[in-house]
């Protein structure tokens, strides 16, 4: 495991390299709503195909749509009907940061997710009960 207490922005982006490479996952994060985060204690998940998410930054901020496609090298995903036209007429998916977007429903079609959510549930009736 890499880690470093660096402020250094050289420092930073050559860790970033490194975690893209052994955890792109991880980097794949996007912030749960604010009704997920209370439902499950949870303030972030990895975004998967399927998920719907709310796009906060930039042109097509306030757009929900689902994600078709995960580019995890460059850290983008693409939503349904969020394209463009190109010159010649065709339309493509416009590609938008995981950091620019927020899940506001989630695809709990997958066993492991499931658990992984269960998890943070119990863990935050705990919390909840000592405080």
């Amino acid at each position: 495991m890499v880690t470093t207490a660096s402020s250094k922005p050289r420092k930073q982006r050559v860790l970033r390299r490194v975690l893209a490479r052994v955890w792109p996952h991880k980097l794949m994060s996007a912030h749960l709503s604010p009704e997920l985060r209370e439902k499950y204690g949870r303030r972030s998940l990895p975004l998967r195909v399927g998920d719907t998410v709310k796009v906060l930054r930039g042109e097509y901020r306030g757009v929900t749509a689902k994600v078709v496609e995960v580019d995890r090298e460059r850290q983008y995903v693409y939503l349904e009907n969020v394209t463009r036209k190109r010159v010649d007429g065709t339309e493509v998916r416009v590609p938008i940061h995981v950091s620019n977007v927020m899940i506001v429903q989630l695809d709990l079609s997958d066993g492991y997710r499931k658990t992984l959510l269960e998890k943070g549930r119990e863990g935050l009736k705990a919390w909840k009960a000592a405080a």
